[in-house]
């Protein structure tokens, strides 16, 4: 039976804008790139927060791939594919508490200069991908989920400053080790945010689908 739909909701659901593709490769390169480094920043330092960060940044890096291999898709792909970003983003921010409790049963007090200078690297690359991402923040799960990423990262960033200097101040791993829970607690509660957000959007599709057959 042919759909009884316009053509006009499934045009949308495959419409991009081009600059948004753009961004995504532009903020794909700039995690990559900062994950590699907050890795090596993170063993030398013994810093959990570097290495909450490493994680994310590797973890923002698989999403916008994953996006950018989607846009093409209907809406119901895109959500599904979101929904599993949603899912990583949150493992992420249990796996860093696992992490943090781990620091810090070790108990090592964390090098408080590396952790400032690659926090402030991180910040500004940071902020440079969620300007870039600003305009697209009230789209579909696909690019709400890639907003949230570049937010949240920027978000710990600064508190891996301050982590730095609490570190250097109080020569006590505590600082680092509330910015990874802070981290943490963001990354669940944005995965949560993408999880709700695709769940709706894959059942809206449905009812859709249901409607044109």
């Amino acid at each position: 039976m042919a759909c009884c739909c316009t053509p006009e909701p499934p045009k949308q659901n495959h419409s991009y804008p081009a600059k948004f593709k753009i961004a995504l490769w532009i903020a794909l390169i700039i995690n990559l790139s900062l994950f590699i480094v907050e890795v090596i920043a993170g063993i030398y330092a013994h810093s959990s927060s570097l290495w909450a960060d490493a994680l994310d940044f590797a973890g923002d890096s698989m999403n916008y791939a994953i996006s950018l291999a989607v846009l093409g898709m209907s809406l119901y792909w895109r959500a599904t594919v979101a929904l599993l970003k949603g899912v990583t983003m949150a493992s992420f921010g249990i796996f860093v508490l696992i992490k943090m409790c781990y620091a810090y049963m070790l108990g090592i007090v964390p090098e408080a200069i590396t952790m400032g200078m690659i926090g402030i690297l991180a910040l500004f690359a940071n902020v440079i991908c969620a300007l870039i991402l600003y305009a697209f923040r009230d789209g579909d799960a696909n690019m709400k989920s890639v907003w949230l990423c570049s937010r949240n990262d920027a978000i710990g960033n600064i508190a891996l400053i301050f982590a730095a200097i609490g570190v250097f101040g109080t020569n006590s791993i505590y600082p680092d080790l509330l910015v990874a829970l802070i981290m943490a607690v963001l990354g669940i509660s944005a995965g949560y945010t993408v999880i709700k957000h695709a769940l709706l959007e894959r059942k809206l599709d449905k009812v859709v689908e249901n409607k044109c057959c």
